[in-house]
């Protein structure tokens, strides 16, 4: 077999380069005829649900129908969990696209936003505010309107994890089924039926589907336990007496118990001396502190006791007296009250940024006025909307980009470092370089877009 020529091996060459960029093609095809499956089975789903409601398709003889198939009434609706969403206001934010949005609402802390309460929903809204500002937070259910597309997966690549896969149910992806929003915002005042938000992390025009006020008591696994342990505290004679009863029922360490029983009678000395003061002040000394700590450490010591005297009960024979169970009136959490989450959450692959300005960047973010300043020689300043001061913006500007707000493919693959977005009525432009983000310039809104 004769060699090659050059121009044959170039030719092959070529050939080799065309066939490799055709299969990445039909690889792509592929991905988006099944991505174009997926979505063409949703749509028809929901036009046959649709379709079954209006009561213009007619169930298979052959086939029983599903329960509450043939009512159309809400109430058979809503018992199979097909509701119709109504927005009870939309939200009015200092972000105004996505792109350097906070992931999350404590990122930014001077973010705000206000909700008005549609007239639509109730004839008077202020009524359904009645009481609310009683609370400091609220609970805020909306819906991701700007995710482009239906679709989601059951596994995606949140930024924080830089590119790593995880169940997005394990995650807070805008990417879900149902495309629903939670987010925990400070109540700063009620104005009739608008409300006032800061901590946030929605855009301006999100569908707002229902508000709900934090109760730390039912919200937060860490209070509950506080609460529990508080009950102890007040009555902690009670936890005293039950441990001397379980000491006494018959360990075989006679010097362990006896530790015990001296330790009891010096915390019930100590407890004496101090209840007194305890009942006319209600206020706990640096006794009872004491003697908390030392019950903390005999519940550990009485687990072990009680470990011995079970065993103890299972070699003899002869019957004993149990100790009193303890009953309470409210439900004991413990050690499960204390939440846990994931590691990536506190430690993620990707490091908070130091967030530096330029000259030019401090004197512009300093030309903005805040909301409530006015006056006719300054009318021709750049005014914020919703933040308060220029200090204000600079912090805000510093909680988006040191959470590094780029996506994954930007950070990683793009060589583009400039990154731009809106806070309030200011455009913002920086660049990111090796563990840090440097703000280059701010400039009003109106005159960004004018310039466009």
């Amino acid at each position: 077999m004769s060699p090659l020529c050059d121009c044959c091996g170039e030719h092959i060459n070529k050939l080799n380069q065309q066939i490799s960029v055709m299969r990445k093609e039909m690889k792509n095809l592929r991905q988006m005829l099944d991505s174009a499956v997926r979505g063409h089975r949703k749509h028809m789903i929901s036009i046959q649900s649709a379709v079954s409601k209006i009561g213009l398709r007619e169930p298979d003889k052959d086939q029983t129908p599903p329960p509450y198939s043939t009512a159309a009434s809400p109430q058979a609706a809503l018992e199979q969990g097909n509701i119709q969403t109504v927005p009870i206001g939309y939200i009015t934010s200092c972000f105004s696209v996505k792109n350097g949005t906070p992931r999350q609402p404590t990122i930014c802390g001077p973010s705000r936003a206000e909700l008005r309460i549609q007239q639509s929903v109730f004839n008077n809204p202020e009524h359904a505010l009645v009481g609310l500002e009683q609370y400091s937070h609220v609970w805020v259910i909306f819906l991701f309107h700007k995710n482009g597309h239906l679709s989601y997966k059951a596994k995606v690549k949140p930024p924080r994890l830089n590119g790593q896969r995880v169940g997005v149910y394990s995650t807070r992806s805008p990417h879900r089924p149902n495309a629903l929003g939670l987010t925990l915002a400070r109540l700063d005042k009620i104005v009739g039926d608008t409300i006032h938000l800061s901590n946030i992390d929605m855009i301006a025009g999100t569908p707002v589907l229902d508000i709900k006020p934090y109760i730390p008591e039912y919200d937060n696994p860490d209070s509950r336990m506080s609460s529990d342990e508080t009950v102890d505290i007040l009555n902690p004679q009670k936890d005293l007496d039950d441990q001397s009863g379980l000491i006494g029922e018959g360990c075989d360490d006679d010097d362990f118990c006896t530790s015990l029983s001296r330790d009891k009678s010096e915390a019930d000395i100590s407890v004496t001396d101090s209840s007194q003061s305890v009942s006319a002040q209600f206020s706990l000394h640096k006794d009872i502190h004491d003697v908390l700590e030392e019950v903390k450490a005999y519940a550990t010591q009485r687990d072990l006791c009680q470990l011995s005297c079970s065993r103890e009960d299972q070699v003899s024979d002869s019957p004993k007296t149990k100790a009193p169970d303890v009953t309470v009136d409210h439900p004991c959490y413990g050690e499960e009250a204390h939440s846990a989450i994931a590691g990536w959450i506190r430690e993620p692959p990707v490091s908070s940024l130091e967030v530096r300005f330029t000259p030019q960047a401090e004197r512009e973010l300093a030309d903005f006025l805040p909301t409530h300043l006015s006056g006719p020689s300054e009318s021709d300043r750049p005014r914020f909307k919703f933040l308060r001061s220029p200090e204000e913006a600079a912090a805000a500007i510093r909680g988006v980009l040191s959470a590094d707000p780029r996506s994954v493919y930007r950070r990683t693959r793009c060589r583009d470092r400039l990154f731009f977005f809106t806070l309030d009525t200011a455009d913002i432009t920086c660049w990111f370089g090796q563990g840090f983000a440097e703000v280059l310039q701010v400039r009003p809104l109106e005159q960004h877009i004018a310039s466009l």
